[in-house]
């Protein structure tokens, strides 16, 4: 992963990927795609990628449960 301390992640979109779920929490992208695979942070697999729905992520970080 490229260095991402200048980076700027367009949080209008639906969705985020792994590695800019990894920048927003400030954990390794390794760590990230275990909580993924694990389903701590909530993710939906499209083929062969994860992608976060912004809502859900937005929910879980504030606690919200899940419906």
């Amino acid at each position: 992963m490229t260095q991402k301390s200048d980076a700027i992640i367009d949080t209008t979109r639906l969705t985020y990927t792994v590695d800019e779920v990894a920048y927003l929490l400030n954990v390794s992208r390794g760590m990230a795609y275990q909580y993924v695979r694990d389903g701590v942070i909530p993710a939906e697999r499209i083929g062969r990628r994860w992608l976060i729905p912004r809502k859900r992520l937005h929910d879980w970080l504030d606690g919200k449960a899940a419906a």
